[in-house]
């Protein structure tokens, strides 16, 4: 057998270090693989890298705080806000003290957040006397209400606005009622619901590379950027035949902090109180498609193509779950179809992230299996 380049030498039996990042629960958080997408970005002649589902921005973060230049896209306000506070600070930490210290001094309120989303105590329980279970005791929310309305009312730039608001929603998320998304809420308060919200500076540093924020819809955004490498790691959605048509999506989970961030006062539904703009006829992403094409293909897989094919980059990195509606066969024919498979890694979560290099088709097999991440390097 041939030796293998040095570029497919097996990553599970690599020193792997990230750099610290900071981010709230998220479902599709990266924080696990970090490591795994530092070491195949740092093997190829890559110095400027787009992040087209940012998310958190956990990712963004690590790659600049290693020396990338970054775009970092994400249709989600609340992800912008963090790239914003991570990517395009050009302050000290110490500078925001005095801001931070003065949101963390005012007078808690009664307001729209804690009528809609505060609850107390109850002997234990979070159900409330409308028969709702909410995500906040009404300390914090009354909190959130005083700060979210000041924020608003100071004369702040868009860097130290995003710097506050990113302040609150990790403040807020160390207090939460919920298993990490505000599709449903605890019965029992949990355990870290009763402390008292805090704000603190994020983990932020003066950036030496001129990173880009945007966001938009990733198709749109393509024809306009041109990098090294792309980094792709859309909302997939379930491959669980028996989930229905008409489920939550990964907006809908994170509602809560597009309010937030927004400080709108939409009009809510449910018994999770979601904006009504996160019903799923308004809020539908192509990665999260359901339906087939009439070739019996899943749409969200036709999506997987097209994003593929309009990355201006020489090289692709793209994220894959195995619960993901995209077969390994037809992934394994997209990417084959634009491109040599440089690398592929097989992350297996039950076995505490553990990690290895797969040969082209190999992972097919293996993508079978239940919680799988795989990591495919694309040379277009």
């Amino acid at each position: 057998m041939m030796e293998q380049p040095s570029l497919f030498a097996d990553i599970a039996q690599m020193p792997l270090v990230a750099p610290e990042t900071e981010g709230i629960k998220y479902a599709g958080s990266k924080l696990k693989i970090l490591p795994h997408i530092l070491d195949i970005v740092g093997k190829i002649p890559v110095q400027s890298v787009l992040d087209g589902f940012s998310g958190t921005t956990r990712v963004s973060q690590a790659l600049a705080q290693s020396g990338y230049r970054m775009v970092c896209n994400d249709i989600a306000v609340w992800s912008s806000v963090f790239g914003e506070c991570y990517l395009r600070n050009e302050s000290k930490p110490e500078d925001y003290a005095p801001l931070i210290r003065h949101l963390n001094s005012l007078k808690p309120v009664d307001g729209w957040f804690t009528e809609n989303y505060g609850g107390e105590p109850n002997d234990g329980k979070s159900i409330q006397q409308d028969g709702l279970k909410k995500p906040w005791q009404k300390r914090n929310t009354r909190k959130l209400d005083a700060i979210r309305e000041e924020i608003d009312s100071l004369s702040l730039s868009k860097t130290e606005k995003a710097v506050a608001l990113a302040s609150l929603m990790l403040a807020l998320d160390e207090v939460d009622n919920t298993i990490g998304h505000f599709a449903s809420y605890l019965h029992e308060w949990s355990q870290r619901s009763y402390k008292n919200m805090r704000l603190r500076i994020p983990r932020i540093a003066p950036q030496k590379e001129i990173h880009s924020v945007y966001r938009e819809d990733i198709f749109d955004l393509l024809p306009r950027v041109s990098v090294d490498l792309a980094y792709f790691d859309p909302p997939y959605g379930s491959n669980n035949e028996k989930m229905p048509p008409s489920r939550v999506r990964y907006s809908a989970y994170y509602h809560l902090w597009t309010t937030i961030c927004l400080n709108d006062r939409p009009t809510v539904f449910g018994k999770a109180r979601r904006r009504s703009d996160t019903r799923d006829a308004e809020s539908s992403s192509a990665f999260e498609e359901f339906r087939k094409n009439d070739k019996g293909r899943f749409l969200a897989v036709d999506a997987i193509e097209r994003l593929i094919k309009a990355a201006n980059a020489k090289w692709v990195l793209l994220s894959y779950s195995s619960g993901g509606r995209a077969t390994a066969e037809e992934l394994d024919e997209v990417l084959s179809r634009y491109g040599s498979i440089r690398k592929i890694v097989e992350i297996d979560y039950k076995q505490n992230v553990m990690a290895g290099m797969k040969w082209t088709h190999e992972w097919v097999r293996d993508a079978e299996a239940s919680n799988k991440e795989f990591l495919f390097l694309l040379e277009k």
